[in-house]
């Protein structure tokens, strides 16, 4: 696959061009990266996005220039938690791997020149598709179970009105201590 293809939400484009319009400047390590996956991003709803491209919280494998696979969910920004269990978009690599299918490859570039080869091996989760699979999965159990309707049942008494005190002045409301 092309390196210079990615398919991106449309939530995760939108971050994307925040994170673009928040640079500090084309002196900005991150600005040309930025750049290359806005301009070359197919953007799609979530419901279509394809189950193999990585998106924002989804646990990938990856590998840099050959070395030994890793694995680690795509995250909007630093998270607290398990040291090595994130890594976020405000990186380079998580840039990178944001919007690539499995099998797909990115080259990081520094002054123009390679510096590192990142290929995304697996999307091991990806939100959007558990979403659909969940959504599927109450389709097929049947419809919506409904809540029980209530129906009043008029007795005996309740067909006769009652009587109404009124006030000698007329005014019938017996104010807050009533209730």
């Amino acid at each position: 696959m092309s390196e210079e293809i990615c398919v991106l939400t449309t939530k995760d484009f939108t971050i994307l061009e925040v994170m673009r319009d928040r640079c500090l400047g084309r002196d900005d390590p991150m600005a040309a990266l930025l750049a290359r996956k806005i301009e070359t991003a197919t953007v799609v709803f979530r419901d279509d996005v394809p189950a193999n491209v990585a998106t924002l919280n989804s646990r990938v494998t990856f590998s840099v220039d050959g070395r030994q696979p890793e694995t680690r969910v795509i995250s909007h920004d630093r998270m607290v938690g398990l040291v090595g269990m994130f890594l976020p978009i405000t990186t380079r690599r998580g840039l990178a791997l944001l919007g690539l299918a499995e099998g797909q490859e990115f080259h990081l570039h520094d002054r123009g020149v390679m510096k590192e080869r990142i290929v995304l091996d697996k999307v091991l989760y990806q939100p959007e598709t558990k979403r659909r699979e969940k959504e599927a999965a109450d389709g097929l159990v049947g419809p919506p179970q409904r809540r029980p309707t209530l129906r009043l049942v008029r007795g005996a008494a309740g067909d006769r009105p009652s009587p109404v005190t009124v006030d000698p002045d007329g005014f019938d409301d017996p104010g807050p201590s009533a209730a």
